[in-house]
């Protein structure tokens, strides 16, 4: 869970999700990450880990959503994780949800959670209905849900995909989405419940999601004009494909 200023969540987030994470298996862990928040989102946080032996908070400089995400999932992969599940931590999300994708796991490389009905505001129904015209405008690809933080990825499809993702990519998981579907990986969507955000302030409202919309289309259309390399500079297919 990347954690931006969710003093006023954190707590009750990972009351709700540590018992999912226990429920798993012995070497499951929930992997909070403190993205330079100004609050005290990492204190609290940090604050629980004696009480709940499957927490591990990290702390970084602020970078924005989607290199948070990156981070954390390279961390996870380090770690040793076969499967990384990825959702936010402002309590918009239900953990009972988590268990169908787990059943679903051995079925499906990259598993998305699809807002089929959003309580969280017309604006946010709007950004994701032109995302996903976006996404097959320039890509060619339908991606029902694309930013959905709620995912579940295997290992092999993870560390191939995250590095043809630029590290400071701000919508790092449409991307992700979007290359899962251009290499042919198994995707699947599930419907889950989303709710309005359960306390403190949306640091993303309608000037800053009008002003990455922009920026968004501007990297999108880059990386398909000029096929954008791997992080690592190289050429690689995918880039060639999109």
């Amino acid at each position: 869970m990347p954690a931006y200023n969710e003093e006023e969540n954190i707590k009750t987030v990972i009351e709700e999700w540590h018992p999912i994470v226990e429920k798993i298996g012995v070497n499951s862990k929930l992997i909070i990450v403190n993205d330079g928040s100004k609050d005290k989102t990492y204190q609290v946080a940090n604050s629980l880990i004696e009480k709940y032996n499957r927490l591990i908070v990290l702390n970084k400089e602020n970078s924005g959503h989607g290199p948070t995400c990156l981070y954390a999932y390279k961390f996870a992969l380090a770690e040793g994780a076969d499967y990384i599940f990825q959702t936010d931590s402002d309590g918009q999300t239900l953990p009972q949800d988590f268990w169908k994708f787990w059943e679903s796991r051995h079925h499906y490389n990259l598993i998305i959670g699809s807002r089929n009905k959003r309580e969280d505001g017309l604006s946010r129904v709007f950004v994701t209905k032109s995302l996903k015209i976006i996404l097959f405008i320039i890509f060619g690809t339908y991606i029902q849900d694309a930013n959905t933080p709620y995912r579940l990825m295997k290992r092999e499809t993870l560390e191939v995909l995250i590095e043809k993702i630029p590290s400071d990519f701000f919508l790092a998981n449409v991307l992700l989405s979007v290359l899962a579907r251009k290499e042919k990986e198994k995707v699947h969507w599930i419907p889950i419940t989303f709710r309005p955000r359960q306390g403190g302030t949306n640091s993303i409202n309608i000037k800053r999601i009008i002003k990455i919309g922009f920026q968004a289309v501007r990297e999108f259309k880059t990386l398909s004009k000029h096929g954008r390399d791997s992080v690592n500079g190289k050429n690689n297919s995918l880039a060639r494909k999109i």
